[in-house]
Parts: C-alpha cells; structure tokens; sequence
C-alpha cells in the first residue's frame, strides 16, 4: 500500500505535510501467516503482525510524506483517470486507468499485500466506505463492481506502486458523483464501541496532533474475544483514515502483535479536526469493517470513539469490501 497515517517516528513529517494541505472490498486474503510484503511509499508505524511483515520507518519512508495522499489526481508523473464518473445508485461498474506523463495505461505494478492496486470509494460526507480489489484487463484498463446507496458527492482512491525501476509509492484521488437528491448526512458522534454484523469493536486510546499516541481496537464476537483474527492481505488490521474536510487518506498497518483480540496502531493526528477511521478484520473467511469517528485536538476531556450504528462501516450496513 502506499500513503500511511506515520506514527512514531515520523510524526513531525506528516504534521509538517498536513499543515500546508489542510481545509484532510469484500476482499479476502490469504489465511495462514501474513506475509511479508514491500511497504515503499509508506509512511507509516513499524511493523506487522508477528509472523510477517517488514518495518516501516526507512528514511525514504520519510522523504515519501512530503504531501498527504489522494489530494491530487496527478501525482509523481501518473494521472487517475476515470472512465465512470457517475454511477448507481445501487449495483454499477466503475473503470478507469493509471496513466504515465505520456498519457499510455500503465499496464504492469508492484504487487503490494497481495494485490497490485487498492481501490477505496468514500462518500463526501464520510457515512459511505468501499474498499475495492478492481481486475486489470491487459489495455491496463481496470473495473470492479460497487454498490453506492445513496445519491451525493464521493471520492475515488488509487493507491498503488508502478513496477518501473525506482518508482515509488502513488496515492491518486478523483471525484465522483451518484446522480439523485442529496442531502449530507452529519457525521455520526464519537463513542467508545462500534458494532458490525454481530462483532463489537472497542476503541481506547486518544488521537492527538503532533503527538505520537495509541489506538488500541479490541474485537469481540457474543461477549467474548476474537484471538484468532484471520491475515488480511498480510496483516490482521488495516486502518484508513480519511480527514473531515478534504478527504486526506492515510493507510497504516498494526504494530506487531498476535492475532487479537486487540490490535494496535501507534498515530499522530497531523491537524486538530475530526477523521473517519475505517478498521478492516478478517473472521471465519470474511473481511468486516468498523469505522469510528475521532476528534484530534477537541476540547479537554474530549475522547476518541466509534460509531455505534449499525451503519458504521458504510450506509447501507454493507461490509464495505468487494472485489
């Protein structure tokens, strides 16, 4: 994956790079141990579940967060280009290209946690999450099923590596609109639990701007903890984060650890404002998302939290994964 939520020890670069920029699928991986995947183009907190995984924290890492991702639809020499820039509401095909500075399809990626390129569709209002795995045709043209609900403003998320030498990490962002009436939807409050399709998931910790601290997710299934939290696409969680305002997308994987029922990831909020945490699990062969709703910086006492509604992971109750 590309752009990460940096922790730890790069938490003054992303700070740095936020600032100048602020206004921010059913897809099942492979069971058994998580692999070890090449994280370039992160900048993210060290580590992945034991078993697996490399580090994160090189200083080219670092050099990477020099912008927040998905800002932009052109980055680094390569364009997101849309083919669908409407679609639904309900079932729809969306299919777009990776373009080079010469405007050709790229046709050929870094495989990164077991795909060559992640999709993620969010609504503007942040109530709405799709993280997608697209199939590539050989033009280089890639499409993948979604299901939007709801009529309204969304952004599209590209996030991959191109194979070509020395490149790195891109995280591409492009609008996207469901035709229809629209109203926004508030964004659900902060709580301390969140529930999806029968698991609860439990949120400590604080996220604070410009300080490194802890958000500790604790999953449970009928009253008791999940200990044996499937790898999904090499990790046992995955966060995305995306900033209330201008939608800034940050991806970040756990710190090491077992396969719950808690697992942790080591964030600095880049701003004070309000973000939409969205954690992917895999249980018994299925990916499942939570999201959360975190104020950084709110006034004293203000705690992080989730949303407690059943819509907490998109506004229809869906999963949020397809492939």
């Amino acid at each position: 994956m590309n752009t990460g939520l940096r922790i730890t020890a790069f938490a003054a670069a992303l700070t740095a790079a936020f600032a100048t920029a602020y206004g921010v699928g059913k897809g099942v991986g492979p069971m058994g141990a998580p692999e070890k995947a090449d994280h370039s183009g992160h900048s993210a907190q060290a580590g992945t579940p034991s078993g697996g995984g490399d580090g994160h924290g090189s200083p080219r890492e670092a050099a990477l967060a020099s912008a927040p991702g998905g800002l932009q639809v052109s980055d680094a020499g390569y364009t997101l280009s849309l083919d669908t820039r409407q679609a639904g509401p309900g079932p729809a095909e969306l299919r777009f290209s990776i373009k080079d500075r010469d405007g050709r399809k790229v046709t050929a990626y870094k495989t990164e946690h077991g795909k060559e390129l992640h999709f993620i569709v969010a609504s503007r209002d942040l109530t709405v999450y799709r993280h997608l795995h697209p199939v590539r045709a050989a033009d280089g043209t890639w499409s993948t099923p979604v299901d939007l609900p709801a009529a309204g403003g969304y952004k599209a998320f590209a996030d991959f590596t191109p194979a070509a030498d020395g490149a790195q990490g891109v995280t591409l962002g492009a609008d996207l609109s469901v035709p229809g009436s629209y109203a926004p939807a508030p964004m659900p409050p902060a709580a301390g639990t969140a529930e999806v399709e029968g698991y609860g998931v439990t949120l400590g910790g604080t996220l604070d701007p410009g300080r490194a601290s802890e958000l500790r997710l604790t999953v449970g299934k009928d009253g008791k903890p999940v200990t044996n939290l499937e790898p999904y696409l090499g990790a046992y969680g995955h966060l995305v984060a995306l900033r209330d305002g201008d939608l800034a997308y940050l991806h970040v994987h756990p710190n090491p650890g077992g396969p719950g029922p808690e697992v942790s990831f080591t964030a600095t909020a880049p701003s004070a404002g309000t973000y939409r945490l969205f954690l992917d699990f895999q249980h018994e062969g299925k990916v499942r998302t939570a999201a959360f709703t975190v104020q950084a910086g709110g006034p004293a006492g203000a705690t992080t939290g989730a949303d407690t509604s059943a819509a907490s992971a998109a506004a229809d109750g869906q999963s949020g994964h397809s492939h």
